[in-house]
């Protein structure tokens, strides 16, 4: 991800990492984070829009195994000129629950 970037482009390469380990993306990829938590960009195959400088994004991809589980990793990213600047700093340790 970065300035420039088609957010189409990027949504289907997330899709096909999933679907290579046998997921699919239920779901956008994200979306735009500014004076509202949820606003556009919408990050989904379906936007032919690009990513522009300074943009903050929440990055969240799911994995669900219906009737099983699932998972959501959010981060929220500034968009920069040359990739992202990860703004949240959460641990992407892995605990189960249940």
């Amino acid at each position: 991800m970065e300035d420039g970037a088609t957010i189409k482009t990027i949504a289907r390469i997330v899709e096909g990492n999933l679907k290579v380990n046998g997921y699919d993306l239920m779901h956008a990829l994200g979306h735009g984070i500014g004076m509202n938590v949820h606003e556009n960009p919408i990050l989904s195959y379906k936007n032919e829009k690009t990513l522009k400088e300074n943009m903050v994004v929440a990055v969240e991809p799911g994995v669900y195994v219906l009737g099983k589980y699932g998972v959501r990793i959010e981060d929220t990213v500034l968009i920069t000129k040359d990739g992202t600047e990860i703004l949240t700093k959460s641990s992407k340790d892995y605990c189960i629950v249940g």
